[in-house]
């Protein structure tokens, strides 16, 4: 979508494939599926078909482009592991990060099965990559809790939980193989609250397992008056991100000749 981002977690957007289905709570106020209906039906942009899933291939290259490195959100409008996005257009993506790899990718996914599966199988040869960050969605202990369970059971370099929006106290749970944890509110019309208690617990359990934390947002209707502080503190951590050299253009040609090829 965009080589720039609001979001406080990325510094830019990379939508190959647009638009989703609801599969959780976490899923019932999504402001992805708000901001694409509003342009349903508008000749020519980007979410004419509103939020219906559909493969955007045009964009496949996209960081190839983008010739600063950058932490780059995959999918914000949509999920990677959608049962509607076939394998290999998802060994395609994963493609594409591996080769641009002078950028940081944070896959996110609610379909934690699907995704354990394909790191097992045909993404073997993207899950260890260190530029290849893979994450879970967590929003209560019914359908977030299994999410991370699954997530341990695949290989990778990076996992991470975006524990967004906090729906209830997740209680005690084990952090031993999680690099990363988000934590953050909801917001928009008709936000559902979130506990600060709720918030301190996760926090308290990254200090224990020595995991960075980073606290997103409050949330709540108007979340810009709301902040993101906790206790007066501002949370921003994150892994380490692996250097890489950026090519020139003789090795981007190459690269791109690689993924037209293969």
């Amino acid at each position: 979508m965009s080589d720039h981002s609001k979001i406080e977690w990325t510094d830019a957007t990379w939508n190959p494939v647009r638009g989703c289905s609801k599969v959780s709570p976490g899923c019932i106020n999504c402001y992805a599926e708000t901001f694409a209906e509003r342009f349903r039906g508008v000749p020519g942009h980007p979410f004419e078909q509103g939020f219906d899933l559909r493969l955007v291939p045009e964009k496949l290259a996209e960081p190839l482009r983008w010739r600063t490195p950058k932490m780059i959100f995959v999918n914000s409008m949509s999920d990677l592991f959608h049962e509607q996005v076939p394998d290999e257009y998802i060994v395609n993506v994963a493609r594409v990060m591996r080769l641009a790899n002078w950028h940081t990718y944070q896959v996110l996914t609610k379909r934690s099965e699907r995704m354990r599966d394909l790191l097992n199988g045909k993404l073997q040869f993207a899950s260890m990559q260190p530029n290849i960050w893979w994450g879970v969605s967590v929003e209560n202990r019914k359908h977030g809790l299994p999410r991370i369970e699954h997530l341990l059971e695949a290989p990778a370099h990076v996992r991470f939980l975006s524990i967004e929006p906090l729906l209830e106290d997740l209680g005690s749970f084990s952090l031993e193989g999680i690099r990363w944890v988000i934590v953050g509110g909801e917001s928009g019309p008709g936000a559902r609250p979130m506990a600060k208690e709720w918030v301190l617990s996760i926090r308290d359990l990254c200090r224990k397992a020595q995991v960075p934390f980073f606290f997103k947002q409050w949330g709540g209707v108007r979340k810009s008056e709301t902040g993101r502080t906790l206790n007066g503190k501002t949370y921003s951590e994150f892994p380490p991100r692996s250097i890489v050299h950026v090519p020139s253009t003789a090795e981007l040609l190459s690269i791109r000749e690689e993924l037209e090829l293969a």
